[in-house]
């Protein structure tokens, strides 16, 4: 009878945590983002781009939740990428654009910020780079093989049936003709000139000046400083205190960095469960 009377009180027990646990949640709720992580005050959100850009979304994403959330004051992006695709990468600078003229942003260079990756920071109300930062790379390029001869040799033949004259330029078992060379030729000085004016309009610097730099060399971030392609050397810490001070953020400022995540109720359940199954005594909050 003891034994019946210690389990009953033992699921009483587990019924009260469960429904202080779902109750502690409920009330936590307003502290809540809609990425599922508690948020409070006023920050400096955190944004990182690296690696090769090769799509825009999640990135688009996280600045916008950035920028509609009440408690970021101002926004860093840690930008540590050798560059990308075109059409992200100007998807990214044009957001950014319009964020800035709502909250301060600053660019944070970190080992390297060239071509795609420079193109994205210079959108930015502020750029801060190391002085040994590798940066720049303004230009544009296309890349083609030609295994021609290759197929050649192994007895190989392929034939190709095209709509118009143009439709398999840049095919790898044929020479490129003169005439597909001037159209990517052409290409390349449009995006090119695309790349030089947004750099110009984000950096505030004329035409003729990002024009002269603009043949693909790559700077350190001490020599962009002197170019006015930087306009702060320092590290990351310093890009964030210039954010918070951008940003109006009063003391010491506290940062939230925004990442890719699972939902909170995702990440509840998750931790919950693995309470249950271990029995532990602790039920702990990763975010």
């Amino acid at each position: 009878m003891t034994e019946k009377k210690h389990s009953i009180l033992r699921f009483f027990l587990k019924l009260s945590f469960i429904i202080f646990i779902f109750f502690l949640g409920f009330s936590l709720a307003h502290y809540i983002s809609e990425e599922g992580v508690f948020i409070t005050g006023e920050k400096v959100g955190i944004l990182e781009i690296k690696g090769i850009i090769k799509g825009s979304n999640p990135t688009l994403n996280n600045l916008v939740k950035l920028a509609e959330n009440k408690h970021i004051k101002a926004i860093v992006l840690r930008v540590d990428s050798p560059g990308g695709t075109v059409g992200p990468s100007q998807e990214i600078c044009l957001e950014i654009m319009k964020i800035r003229k709502k909250k301060p942003i600053v660019a944070s260079l970190g080992s390297i910020a060239a071509s795609g990756g420079y193109y994205i920071a210079s959108a930015a109300n502020k750029i801060i780079a190391s002085p040994g930062t590798i940066t720049g790379s303004i230009g544009v390029k296309m890349e083609f093989i030609n295994i021609q001869e290759l197929l050649k040799k192994l007895g190989l033949e392929q034939e190709v049936i095209k709509s118009g004259a143009f439709k398999d330029i840049g095919s790898p078992i044929r020479r490129m003709s003169k005439e597909e060379r001037v159209l990517i030729e052409k290409l390349i000085k449009d995006v090119h000139k695309q790349f030089v004016k947004a750099i110009a309009n984000g950096r505030n610097l004329s035409l003729d000046k990002v024009q002269e730099i603009a043949d693909g060399r790559i700077f350190t971030g001490e020599e962009a400083k002197k170019l006015g392609l930087v306009d702060k050397l320092g590290n990351f810490r310093d890009a964030i205190t210039l954010a918070a001070q951008l940003g109006g953020i009063e003391g010491k400022p506290s940062t939230f960095y925004l990442k890719e995540k699972k939902s909170f109720l995702d990440m509840f359940f998750s931790d919950f469960l693995e309470f249950l199954s271990k029995n532990e005594k602790v039920l702990k909050f990763q975010w």
